[in-house]
């Protein structure tokens, strides 16, 4: 039996590599073993249209049509990605929305949080998907 004392610093890193060494990664798509499933999103403020351009091995890269004040983009970033992902049509409205920002608030590199059940491999698809029609 361990000792508090026999619990180093090396063994909680360990422990924490491992558990993220267990996630499913696909590209910016990315599932947890508890089935969440997180997305890295580069957001590009104050486009004419949202759009999806670009599916990175980083991130997918989202032209937002608002301007970068005072949490705008974040609303609308996640609209639209209801929109895509078809998981809900208007995420102002309740029940909460089936996602949330998980990181990045106030940054261009965000996180969404999927709440929905869906696999990373579906929600990788469905933004390749809005990559080709433009």
């Amino acid at each position: 039996m361990l000792k508090k004392a026999d619990v180093t610093n090396k063994d909680c890193k360990s422990q924490s590599e491992e558990q993220e060494t267990s996630l499913l990664l696909l590209g910016p798509v990315a599932a947890d073993p508890k089935g969440c499933v997180t997305i890295a999103i580069h957001a590009k403020p104050g486009s004419k249209q949202h759009a999806i351009p670009d599916v990175t091995a980083e991130a997918v890269s989202m032209d937002v049509a608002a301007p970068p004040l005072e949490g705008e983009v974040n609303t609308e970033l996640c609209c639209y990605c209801s929109e895509v992902l078809d998981l809900r049509s208007d995420v102002r409205k309740c029940p909460p929305p089936p996602h949330v920002l998980d990181k990045g608030g106030k940054s261009h590199e965000k996180a969404v949080k999927l709440l929905a059940s869906t696999t990373p491999e579906e929600i990788l698809e469905k933004f390749k998907m809005e990559v080709e029609k433009k």
